[in-house]
């Protein structure tokens, strides 16, 4: 059987190696496609990989021949799960492929703020030498860290943390406290009481309903003064007006940012004027090496399902197998 494939857009040559392999595919690749245009592509599709196209109840009701529906990467809040399995659609995620690189990314955030990196390069390039009220920067060594989201990402994070020679601290409600301390680091158990003796507090937990504005002001106020926040794992985990607050009034040291509540980064957003922010645009995982492990895995993600042997450890929904 000849299968159709849509990709909302062109994978690294990694991910099209992959699918150049198989040549009886019918393989449509898009660019950015509005909803309307998404919607009529896939129509007739088996298989999908989506970047940030939403395949929500309206998208699965256009697609009366999806099987699977594979995400560039490991997050899949674009996709409505409990729809995807009551169709016996296969949500697959690119489990391994970009948690190095976005570790390694959170590390440079933390850095970057830490040593006023951007700050005290824009002011050398500028004419100027030592800033006039001085460096104002901080070691890591001896800090506290607390890592919230203990998953592939944060495990790394959390070494990484400590290889610096920081206490680090573990807060994940799937991890059990004796898996957490068996690994080396604190468990933390209350997420205000965790925040009151972090230095620094790096996010790696999935959006849901239950971490939305996780961070929000009564969690601001619980945290350390002069600590310094790192988001790599999604925007609206951050209330940004709160954070804003705690940066404006010096509360924070500093903050990390690869997501943001709205992105792209609107004009008026006042993060993008505050010297205390360092921001990349939602790029963590985008190494060269990352990109092409993420497409790799992606799109044979699909090619599994569609020649029915998909990968449990690839699947969101995996429960589904068992239903069929």
């Amino acid at each position: 059987m000849a299968f159709k494939v849509v990709l909302g857009r062109r994978l690294p040559e990694a991910g099209m190696a992959v699918f150049a392999a198989r040549p009886e595919l019918d393989l449509v690749v898009l660019d950015n496609p509005a909803p309307a245009q998404w919607h009529a592509a896939i129509a007739d599709a088996h298989g999908t990989l989506c970047w940030l196209e939403k395949m929500d109840r309206a998208a699965l009701a256009a697609a009366k021949q999806l099987r699977v529906v594979s995400r560039i990467g490991v997050g899949y809040d674009t996709v409505d799960v409990p729809a995807c399995s009551e169709r016996g659609v296969a949500v697959m995620v690119a489990n391994g492929s970009n948690d190095l690189s976005v570790a390694e990314h959170a590390m440079m955030l933390l850095l970057t703020v830490a040593r006023r990196a951007v700050d005290i390069h824009n002011h050398v390039a500028g004419g100027g030498w030592w800033p006039p009220g001085g460096l104002r920067m901080v070691d890591l060594a001896g800090k506290r860290a607390l890592v919230v989201g203990y998953g592939r990402i944060g495990t790394r994070v959390a070494q990484y943390l400590k290889a610096f020679r920081m206490d680090v601290a573990v807060l994940d409600p799937g991890f059990s406290p004796h898996r957490i301390a068996a690994d080396g680091f604190r468990p933390a158990r209350d997420l205000h009481a965790a925040l009151g003796e972090a230095d620094v507090v790096t996010l790696h937990c999935p959006l849901s309903p239950a971490t939305h504005h996780l961070m929000n002001p009564a969690a601001f106020a619980a945290m350390k003064p002069g600590a310094i926040l790192v988001n790599t794992a999604r925007g609206p985990v951050v209330s940004q007006e709160a954070l804003v607050a705690a940066l404006r009034s010096g509360h924070l040291m500093g903050a990390g940012l690869d997501v943001l509540e709205v992105e792209p980064a609107t004009p008026g957003n006042p993060l993008l004027t505050l010297p205390n922010v360092v921001i990349s645009p939602h790029s963590a995982a985008s190494t060269e090496e990352g990109m092409n492990r993420m497409a790799r895995i992606s799109a044979q993600n699909i090619l599994d399902v569609l020649d029915g042997k998909a990968d449990p450890a690839m699947m969101v929904n995996p429960e589904i197998l068992q239903a069929g």
